[in-house]
């Protein structure tokens, strides 16, 4: 990590930097594995499966024999660790549920607000060397609680054609209702137009590599809701003299670890900090086993010094980062200065591993900036909220006339002609 000494202003455009990917060459593969799905269905679906994951796949859905199999696999130690991170989800999304009011705005003019429930969701996981069982219940649990008729996962089979089996015990224990062993663009294709196989879906939710970003972004083009625009994973660390630095280091180290694309960034007041936390990095990474995973990691990522939190602050909400680590002093006192970030843990001991599998809050969230304008993944994600209003002889009577003025202002007859009818009636019965 290269360090910078209270960097200007001027340069903090280039300090934020995510990796950049040739997103033309990207836009292209998406746009021809999505036309193949398009046209040619399981068997595009088939192909590409074939292609980038090695194995040929001729029933996709997985059955529930496969799905007892694969449950008898974890361990007991792994189903209650996933049982008691599932509990702390559950009930802190339920908390979300909004209880509709009614508003009476004007004398006899009522106006609310309900929930209803995305009918059929579509839930990427990623697999191969870090699948993600964890992203599961991050997403079914919510969709289950939202009320969502259909919950349908794909996520790539390995070379023996099967899903982890950690993966298919989440979804069970989640009530996902249907899980295909399909990935990377193609299942996103297939979740976006329908095949034989996979429904159609109406939202698409999860992460993934650059390509699974594209795929889902390309499908919102076409007209299916998407989470959030997304990408690699990151994390930005706020330091002081009261951080530890083994602590600092283990957050930075643990994030890295998601893939080579990933960044973090530690900001911090005093030089002597980061050295102390490079020398933390340096001992932890060596006993990881995907140092080499975390070493290009940490080739994309930086260290930052300023003579004040302030500053630093400052930087941070320029950042926006997925997540926020406040290893500071008096650190609650500073969370009215928070404006962009996806998700912030506070104080020495609020890892952000914890809201990785456990705590409650929701992991996916906003990367590459959108924290400045999105939020990360909520009970709201798998609703939609449509109101209502309920008009009686009294509200058409005192709100009326205003509608009527309008109306006319914007030379729409027929909306004025709507209000005068209703109360001409009135007055003449």
């Amino acid at each position: 990590m290269k360090t910078y000494i209270n960097p200007p202003l001027s340069d903090w455009e280039n300090l934020a930097q995510r990796k950049t990917f040739a997103v033309a060459d990207l836009n292209e593969t998406v746009k021809g594995i999505f036309s193949d799905v398009q046209k040619n269905g399981d068997a595009a679906v088939t192909k590409y499966t074939s292609i980038f994951d090695g194995v040929a796949v001729t029933n996709f859905k997985v059955t529930e024999e496969e799905v007892q199999l694969a449950s008898a696999l974890v361990s007991d130690e792994l189903k209650t660790a996933i049982q008691e991170a599932a509990a702390n989800i559950k009930r802190f999304h339920k908390s979300q549920r909004e209880i509709a009011t009614k508003i009476e705005t004007t004398a006899g003019v009522f106006c609310w607000r309900e929930s209803r429930a995305i009918e059929t969701i579509g839930i990427y996981i990623p697999g191969g060397t870090a699948p993600l069982f964890s992203t599961v219940l991050m997403l079914a649990i919510p969709a289950q609680i939202a009320g969502c008729k259909n919950v349908i996962l794909c996520s790539p089979p390995d070379k023996n054609g099967a899903i982890n089996p950690a993966i298919l015990y989440a979804a069970q224990l989640t009530g996902v209702t249907e899980i295909y062993k399909i990935g990377g663009i193609q299942a996103i294709a297939a979740m976006t137009f329908g095949t034989a196989s996979v429904p159609q879906v109406s939202k698409l939710f999860g992460p993934g590599n650059q390509y699974v970003t594209a795929a889902k972004q390309y499908a919102q083009q076409l007209g299916i809701a998407i989470d959030m625009p997304a990408g690699p994973s990151e994390l930005l660390v706020l330091a002081d003299a009261t951080s530890d630095p083994d602590f600092v280091a283990s957050d930075l180290l643990s994030q890295a670890e998601h893939g080579g694309d990933s960044q973090v960034i530690l900001v911090a007041t005093s030089e002597a900090l980061v050295q102390q936390v490079s020398l933390a990095i340096a001992v932890q990474k060596a006993q990881l086993p995907r140092v080499s995973v975390v070493e290009k990691a940490l080739e994309n990522s930086r260290a930052l010094v300023f003579e004040s939190i302030s500053t630093a602050l400052a930087f941070s909400n320029f950042y926006a980062p997925e997540h926020l680590i406040l290893a500071i002093e008096d650190a609650e006192d500073k969370l009215m200065k928070i404006e962009n970030a996806g998700s912030v843990f506070i104080g020495n001991y609020s890892c952000e591993s914890a809201g990785d599998y456990a705590s409650g809050t929701n992991h996916t969230l906003p990367t590459n900036g959108y924290a400045r304008n999105y939020s990360g993944v909520s009970l709201d994600s798998f609703v939609k909220k449509i109101t209502f209003q309920k008009i009686t002889k009294l509200g058409i009577q005192n709100l009326g006339k205003t509608i009527e003025i309008m109306a006319e202002a914007e030379q729409l007859v027929a909306h004025k002609n709507a209000v005068s009818i209703r109360l001409k009636k009135l007055q003449n019965g």
